[in-house]
């Protein structure tokens, strides 16, 4: 299992290294536009495109962290691995819920 586990979390630590420089790339666009705030949600409203990209950033950085977290507890901690991969699943929750309602609130 721990072997699946570090390749999910290289493969994920790749697709968030393109996913943050897109998003870092789209912030410099909006900001040497001069976009305000009001103008960016305008355009990220109703996007399937937006939705989707932001999304997959959440999914990603959901696996990824809470992978990272499992491999913490287990070697700073004295938890067992059920005990960690337990916090892991409920960090991996948690991220998933308050990211998708960030996205959900700023395409919908």
């Amino acid at each position: 299992m721990s072997i699946r586990l570090y390749l999910l979390q290289r493969v994920s630590a790749a697709i968030l290294a393109v996913l943050v420089l897109m998003h870092l790339a789209v912030i410099a666009y909006a900001v040497q536009g001069g976009l305000s705030a009001e103008e960016i949600l305008s355009r990220t409203r109703g996007s399937l495109g937006w939705g989707l990209f932001y999304g997959l950033f959440v999914l990603t950085v959901a696996v990824h962290g809470s992978i990272g977290l499992r491999g913490i507890l287990t070697e700073w901690t004295r938890l067992g691995r059920g005990a960690a991969s337990g916090a892991a699943w409920a960090s991996a929750a948690i991220l998933l819920a308050l990211g998708l309602r960030a996205v959900w609130a700023v395409t919908a």
